[in-house]
């Protein structure tokens, strides 16, 4: 059975569903509708400020932010820098002139 013109094409007052009443076709779902208690609000972009407050409130909040974290932040810079240190004297160790200056010491033990 072919659907009907009214149903295919979305005629206005069409009874269809629980309701009996046609809500609309595919991307106008409910446009005869009034929607309660949707409430959108909004605001022109050329209204906009992109950054308030950055020159004069960011600069402050920065700074108290990383002063408030800097105690959780200090461990993991001691520790990369003693990564470093210990990586760069592993390698001169273990290259030709370390083992040179190193050599006798171990024979000595």
């Amino acid at each position: 059975m072919r659907p009907s013109m009214i149903l295919r094409g979305g005629g206005g007052d069409a009874p269809l569903g629980k309701y009996g009443k046609y809500i609309g076709g595919w991307g106008n779902l409910g446009v005869g509708i009034k929607q309660r208690g949707i409430i959108q609000y909004g605001l022109a972009p050329n209204r906009q400020k992109l950054f308030p407050g950055l020159m004069t409130d960011g600069v402050y909040n920065t700074f108290r932010r990383v002063r408030g974290q800097i105690l959780y932040f200090i461990p993991f810079v001691v520790y990369y820098f003693i990564n470093e240190w210990a990586t760069e004297r592993n390698e001169y160790l273990n290259s030709k002139a370390g083992r040179a200056e190193f050599s006798g010491e171990e024979e000595e033990e």
